[in-house]
């Protein structure tokens, strides 16, 4: 179904990656507090230089690093690019949000996190630019902060405009529901999160709306998906929900109470792999409705929605779970998880090349930055610890490959 045109390798384990809305970019945060911005070769036409492109499927495009900086002291936990494309947020260990300038990395913003319990950082866990004036935070803590982004907020200094607790333990997920029909704004104003063994609606304007039954398992990760056929109760829009035992749940847009259905994603003797990261298909690939699972066994599984069975799947790595996916503006599938990014492009036969072949692209170290203390070193790996199923284990995927051209590596 999809075949691997490249493997990025990376300076330290991935712990968030981000693609852009409207270009072919992928941002990625690592355990190590740097940020990096690839910008991936067009799929069909010319590039703006005016060279063509027509290598960019079978893996000997350019993949640029347009930059990278060590952009917080301590793990960078979480990113998100707003919905104009134009800001990199990013939140780490260190207690803060940054909005960088995606162009040039260059920080034009800080915001403090609020402090948790016993004044301690309360580390982030998801970020997500609801609409141009609404960010959402969420935390270790179960916090839920909103700010308004039409603030001049002053350097290192902001007060959430908003702060729920949607649930008793740390936000897993957020997935924003469809604007209303009546909406002016064209933005949403509820979204969906996952914490501990619930699921929860948030209002912009009204707080938190819903909280599901207990499912007796952590709910992990989310996505949301629409056009399927309306028949009976059901109106055809869903939220797909991944858990730690290897099970996807389909929850009813409007009945938040319970899940709907179940599909068994992973199944073996020990129980089910977690489904650490989920994405839908876009519908100009021409796939029918279907999800991309992230596994934490290193499997990307595709689900069938409507059939609701596991039709392909395809290993992001032997070792490593999948802690990042989803897909570009052109289509291509991005998984990543351990050292590497991946970026997969959609099964096709090519001459001289077999499904699914490697190309390892460069190597991403930098000796210049090469002043991570050792402190800091200790930090990330407390970091990783507590966040077990984020699978991060600090192997050098470099060694003993075939480098091709990686423009822009420093």
């Amino acid at each position: 179904m999809f075949d691997t045109v490249c493997t990025l390798p990376l300076s330290a384990d991935l712990f968030t990656q981000s693609i852009h809305p409207q270009e072919p970019v992928v941002s990625v945060g690592l355990a190590s507090g740097h940020v990096q911005t690839f910008r991936l070769p067009l799929e069909d036409g010319d590039s703006e230089d005016g060279a063509s492109n027509s290598s960019a499927r079978n893996g000997k495009g350019h993949i640029d690093t347009m930059w990278r900086t060590r952009r917080h002291k301590g793990s960078c936990r979480c990113l998100g690019f707003g919905v104009d494309g134009q800001a990199l947020y990013s939140a780490g260990t260190d207690g803060l949000v940054k909005a960088a300038n995606v162009e040039t990395g260059q920080v034009e913003n800080k915001i403090v996190i609020p402090l948790g319990k016993n004044g301690s950082v309360d580390a982030p866990t998801v970020i997500h630019a609801l609409s141009p004036q609404t960010l959402l935070l969420a935390t270790d803590s179960s916090a839920l902060h909103l700010y308004d982004l039409r603030i001049p907020y002053s350097k290192v200094s902001a007060r959430p405009e908003q702060s729920h607790h949607p649930h008793d333990d740390y936000i897993s997920s957020l997935t924003p529901l469809p604007a209303s029909e009546t909406s002016t704004s064209g933005f949403s104003k509820q979204w969906v999160t996952t914490g501990g063994t619930t699921l929860a609606v948030t209002d912009l304007r009204r707080g938190v709306l819903v909280r599901s039954e207990n499912q007796e398992e952590e709910l992990i990760s989310s996505a949301y998906i629409s056009g399927l056929p309306s028949t009976g109760t059901s109106r055809g829009q869903k939220l797909i929900v991944g858990g730690s035992s290897g099970v996807m749940t389909l929850w009813e847009k409007g009945a938040w109470d319970d899940q709907d259905e179940r599909v068994y994603v992973h199944r073996d003797a020990d129980g089910g792999e977690s489904i650490e990261t989920l994405s839908v298909t876009p519908d100009f690939l021409g796939k029918g409705k279907l999800v991309a699972a992230g596994l934490g066994n290193g499997l990307v599984k595709f689900v069938r929605i409507g059939s609701n069975k596991v039709v392909s799947e395809v290993m992001h790595d032997e070792t490593e779970g999948v802690v990042g996916l989803g897909f570009d503006v052109e289509g291509r599938m991005v998984s990543g998880g351990g050292q590497v990014v991946k970026v997969w492009h959609e099964a096709v036969g090519s001459a001289g090349e077999s499904a699914g072949e490697k190309h390892m692209l460069g190597s991403a170290s930098d000796d210049s930055e090469a002043e991570s203390a050792d402190s800091d070193r200790d930090e990330r790996q407390g970091d990783k610890n507590r966040k077990k199923r984020k699978r991060v284990k600090g192997k050098d995927r470099s060694a003993n490959q075939q480098v091709m051209a990686f423009h822009d590596m420093d």
